[in-house]
């Protein structure tokens, strides 16, 4: 059974995720908007979800699922409550992507497009962050950014977010 951040079960979700469809039932172009708002309900996307969202708003689920794979913010599988996104642009890269990304793996556990068992952290591989002077950066939670890293200050980065 689905539980959201706050506890919820599959039911309230549900309920919840309804609401958030009659809002947009009958409005041309609404599915983003839809599965951005269920997104952020349940953290991910679940099957159950883009059944009741194709469902909801008369589309197939065909063209959920072909909405949801082509663009990369929504998720199929549940994402961390924190997710670190690791700049592979060119001057990161140059500047010690590997190294960042090896301590990140080494630090958590996981591997890119992995989620900590705790659900506390989920790691991306990004092609620019936009912090080329700060290289090599990676950023947490799309807000904040943490450049010219070395691994040794990456432990103490990740406490923050305790």
């Amino acid at each position: 059974m689905a539980v959201c951040a706050c506890g919820c079960g599959e039911d309230e979700l549900t309920k919840q995720l309804d609401k958030i469809i009659d809002q947009y039932r009958g409005q041309p172009g609404g599915l983003i908007q839809v599965l951005t708002k269920a997104q952020e309900l349940i953290g991910y996307l679940p099957k159950w979800a883009l059944t009741s969202i194709a469902k909801g708003l008369g589309v197939s689920l065909q063209d959920v699922y072909s909405v949801v794979t082509f663009y990369a913010l929504f998720s199929l599988i549940p994402r961390g409550r924190h997710k670190i996104s690791v700049c592979a642009g060119t001057a990161c890269y140059v500047k010690g992507t590997k190294t960042v990304l090896k301590t990140l793996q080494e630090v958590l556990g996981i591997k890119p497009g992995q989620t900590t068992p705790d659900s506390r952290f989920t790691v991306e591989i990004v092609r620019c962050i936009g912090a080329c002077g700060l290289a090599p950066a990676i950023i947490i939670d799309g807000k904040d950014v943490h450049g010219r890293l070395e691994p040794e200050q990456i432990p103490e980065i990740l406490e923050q977010y305790a």
